[in-house]
């Protein structure tokens, strides 16, 4: 009798401990983490990332996350030593210059799973991601074409890599639709986050005769420089009507978190793992919701210049239309995943050489490495081929 109800003791025991253990690894939280190239309060990149970041950690319960900002790029391995050491199972490095930092580090940490943002290259343990905003910077292309009256639009770049070659490409094949005499005049500052940069190459092009003014830089300094010279302008990476309700007019909005749930969630059910990335790109446009076109969320032309760019006229196909209906028709479009492509030939770069041909769309390699710039563009661009 007591030999039986010892091994049913023991038996009950192991089921607990079974139990106990079960229930510890359902509970063990995954956890990912981030590693941004500007300060998390710079209402551009860094802040929509961290915006992502928190939208997944309040989705899925099971994540943990932490994050380290202002990491240069070119030095980002010491961080990803930290975040290593500190349990990272999943690392997202999320600016184009810690390409190669990134890839050395999968090489090394081949148990951690890495994904790069804005990047191409991968491995088995590292995959590639992009919510990109070309669509959306035609689209606001043509509404600056539209409203412009000296006919000079300013661009503030970052840096001429291919990113911001096939963004501004973009806007400048916007602008030329709706105002085949418009030019887009653009300024590097060669820095993703700087202020003051922005600030001066705003107003230079401003005293140079821009009436239109976009950037491409991390902050909101472009938007409230615009605001203060009375310019039309667009909103960046986020919602940014606040800083100047009178004189943005649309722009393009990031929500990163579209792709994070998405990826992390195929993380924590096995889809994804540390031997089968080497093929995971994700490419997400306005028909996944992983971009808008807005001045505010939900806001894709603000009011005050709608009357405007119904006023505004532009030649499609050999009929007349409104630029207001071309831009809403073009976005209902994209967004349901339409054909309409801006990079659908022929089109030919600022020299003249063909680099799209007739009935042809650029394919994510292309616009991955785009080194020419389109017709229209106006000022230096460094690397830009002459045939």
């Amino acid at each position: 009798m007591k030999n039986t109800t010892k091994k049913l003791l023991t038996a009950a025991l192991a089921l607990t401990a079974a139990a106990a253990t079960q229930a510890g690894a359902q509970d063990a939280k995954l956890k990912a983490c981030f590693i941004y190239v500007g300060p998390t309060g710079d209402i551009g990149w860094s802040y929509a990332h961290d915006q992502g970041r928190k939208a997944a950690e309040k989705a899925l319960p099971w994540l943990e996350t932490q994050y380290v900002e202002s990491v240069p790029e070119g030095q980002a391995l010491p961080a990803i030593d930290r975040l290593a050491k500190n349990g990272c199972k999943v690392i997202f490095t999320t600016s184009f210059g810690y390409m190669d930092d990134t890839v050395a580090a999968a090489k090394k940490y081949p148990d951690i799973i890495f994904a790069h943002n804005a990047g191409f290259k991968r491995a088995p343990n590292l995959a590639t991601y992009m919510a990109d905003f070309y669509q959306v910077y035609y689209l606001n292309g043509l509404v600056a074409g539209a409203l412009t009256k000296s006919g000079k639009v300013g661009f503030v770049g970052t840096y001429p890599i291919p990113e911001l070659k096939r963004h501004l490409s973009a806007f400048a094949l916007g602008v030329k639709a709706a105002n085949p005499k418009a030019t887009v005049n653009v300024k590097w500052i060669n820095s993703w986050f700087d202020p003051a940069k922005t600030r001066e190459a705003s107003e230079a092009l401003i005293s140079e005769g821009a009436d239109v003014l976009s950037s491409a830089e991390d902050s909101a300094t472009g938007v409230q420089t615009a605001g203060a010279k009375n310019i039309t302008t667009f909103s960046h990476y986020n919602p940014m009507l606040r800083f100047s309700p009178g004189n943005v007019v649309s722009g393009h909005i990031v929500h990163w978190d579209k792709i994070y749930i998405d990826f992390l969630t195929k993380v924590h059910n096995g889809t994804y793992t540390n031997k089968n990335l080497a093929n995971v790109d994700y490419w997400w446009l306005l028909s996944k919701g992983a971009v808008e076109m807005g001045a505010d969320m939900g806001m894709p032309i603000n009011a005050k210049f709608v009357p405007q760019l119904k006023a505004a006229k532009m030649t499609v196909g050999g009929k007349t239309v409104s630029v207001y209906d071309r831009v809403m028709a073009l976005e209902a479009e994209m967004s349901k995943g339409g054909k309409f492509d801006p990079f659908t030939g022929p089109i030919k770069d600022r020299n003249g050489v063909l680099r799209v041909p007739a009935g042809k769309t650029m394919s994510i390699a292309d616009l991955n490495s785009m080194s020419w710039v389109a017709p229209g563009v106006v000022g230096q661009v460094a690397d830009e081929p002459k045939k």
